[in-house]
């Protein structure tokens, strides 16, 4: 099926047939990852079941598997932020990128907590993250502290020297069993020049619609924790 619209040449209509080619075959491509990460051999039990905290208290990461739901999805926010970020904001607080993402995803946790367990885990004590929370508007993100933990060292959101990093890891729950079943590994792989990781890309929706425009992502703009 062939589409037009109003006002374009053959030249555009052209180049659009040659793009949507390469959509149809990225699609195909982005399936075959999806169905080959479902066929992933069970993984690594977790070593210790962590006890994090929360507004309710220390919760162990086996009771953050809701009955019937046997998924979990965690991702590590950077908060405290990278040292070498500078980007406005304080030094010891959220990065801006992380934020911008959990903006996002907010909203997406009402559409998904039916079938998977969703939370956001971060170094900082649960004080300071709910005030950031209360700052940013989230209603639905579930905010735990790995403060005193070895999480983010075992699951590769923290350097060995302390600093923290983005990670989305997940779990998955067998009986009395939790393994992790993937991480977002493509944050440690090499990338190709001018290009960022992408560990997440497929679910960060601001940096997919800049594709969708002629000027794309640019050079000079990154996330912020406010836009003057």
């Amino acid at each position: 099926m062939t589409i037009t619209f109003p006002g374009e040449s053959a030249a555009y209509r052209a180049a659009r047939e040659r793009l949507l080619a390469q959509e149809i075959e990225l699609r195909r491509a982005m399936e075959a990852v999806a169905e080959a990460r479902r066929a992933l051999p069970p993984g690594g039990i977790v070593p210790e079941d962590y006890g994090l905290h929360g507004e309710e208290g220390e919760v162990r990461l086996s009771e953050l598997f809701a009955p019937g739901k046997d998924s979990l999805v965690v991702y590590s926010m950077m908060f405290p932020r990278d040292p070498h970020d500078d980007r406005p904001g304080p030094r010891d607080g959220a990065c801006p990128s992380c934020t911008a993402l959990l903006d996002q995803l907010d909203g997406a946790v009402e559409h998904v907590s039916p079938h998977l367990n969703f939370v956001v885990i971060a170094k900082a004590p649960v004080e300071k993250l709910r005030a950031h929370a209360r700052d940013r508007g989230w209603r639905r993100l579930r905010l735990l502290s790995s403060g005193g933990t070895a999480f983010n060292h075992d699951y590769h959101a923290e350097t060995p020297d302390g600093a923290q990093r983005p990670m989305l890891n997940v779990f998955h729950r067998d009986g009395d069993v939790v393994r992790h079943f993937w991480g977002s590994e493509l944050f440690y792989a090499p990338t190709e020049p001018d290009e960022d990781p992408r560990h997440v890309g497929t679910l960060e929706p601001s940096w997919n619609m800049f594709d969708l425009t002629p000027e794309g992502r640019g050079p000079d703009w990154d996330e912020q924790l406010s836009y003057g």
